[in-house]
């Protein structure tokens, strides 16, 4: 069987504190209007690709626990379908947005998706880590996420197997530690020179690219106050996947992407922030970008 994407980054519960006004100080105790638990992680990029109308695959352990009793139906639901092992326990991440900010906090038990599993699904496409493209099949598609762990595990030596990946995307404060560049300009411009299209984000404000060395700015869009910016670059790369899967020139995929991301942080969570395909394709006629062509399947 063969699907569209398959998603190779770790799947978290995350569990985001709703209506924080500020974070508390040690020995300090603050409320929130609300706890939602919610699919994490690479589980945000999968759902962002299906509700995109992407045939997608999950690859990263889910727990046998609570967690991932919660959260596997949830990604079911959504058509996902979860491939490989259970693991003994899933990742949590506890979310604190506050206005255009978050902070987390994280438990990893550090289980990868493997190759094996990957490769049994002759994907056109694999999302992953900057630490685990040996999982990506040879001739298929990689687009390559770089959270913090892995820019801080990496920086100043962008490794070898780089190369292999179609495109990569990282924040603005990951993208600087993972090349001591100053700017995000500067920074994809560094990563550049071995990856052929890298795209660094800069939240609201868009994006800073580099596509075949050519600097690329990616405008940001007004879509009204910020929510929850959790899990907007996860679905900056799955509206990347589906512009990529559609056909569409890299400049306007990159056009959607950053709307699709910009989207995703009217309410909380980034699950709840995936915009459906119908109202993405409205949202982006609406603001004059171009019609996506029509998917050959």
């Amino acid at each position: 069987m063969s699907v569209d994407v398959v998603v190779a980054v770790p799947a978290f519960m995350d569990m985001t504190f709703v209506g924080l006004e500020g974070l508390p100080q040690l020995g300090e105790e603050r409320f929130a209007g609300d706890l939602v638990r919610s699919p994490g992680g690479g589980a945000i990029t999968a759902i962002g690709c299906a509700r995109l109308g992407l045939s997608t695959a999950l690859a990263a352990p889910v727990g046998h626990d609570a967690a991932g009793d919660l959260i596997g139906p949830m990604l079911e639901a959504e058509g996902i379908q979860l491939t490989g092992p259970r693991s003994a326990r899933t990742p949590i991440t506890a979310v604190m947005p506050i206005g255009p900010e978050r902070a987390m906090v994280t438990y990893d038990p550090g289980v990868r998706a493997r190759a094996a599993d990957v490769a049994s699904l002759s994907p056109r496409a694999v999302i992953t880590g900057l630490s685990q493209l040996d999982v990506v099949p040879g001739n298929t598609r990689a687009y390559v996420t770089v959270g913090d762990d892995d820019a801080r595990a990496f920086a100043g030596r962008l490794p070898g197997a780089a190369s292999r990946a179609t495109g990569l995307f990282i924040e603005q404060r990951e993208a600087l530690v993972l090349t001591g560049a100053s700017t995000a300009a500067e920074a994809a411009e560094m990563i550049g020179g071995r990856v052929k299209i890298v795209v660094v984000s800069l939240g609201s404000d868009g994006a800073a690219a580099c596509v075949d060395g050519r600097a690329v700015q990616v405008l940001g869009y007004d879509v009204g106050p910020s929510i929850d910016t959790t899990g907007a670059g996860d679905l900056f790369v799955a509206a990347w996947a589906w512009g990529d899967a559609a056909g569409l020139a890299v400049d306007d995929a990159l056009r959607w992407a950053a709307l699709y991301a910009a989207l995703s942080v009217r309410v909380p969570t980034g699950a709840g922030g995936a915009t459906h395909l119908e109202e993405f394709v409205a949202e982006g006629a609406r603001r004059g970008l171009p019609a996506p062509p029509e998917r050959v399947t």
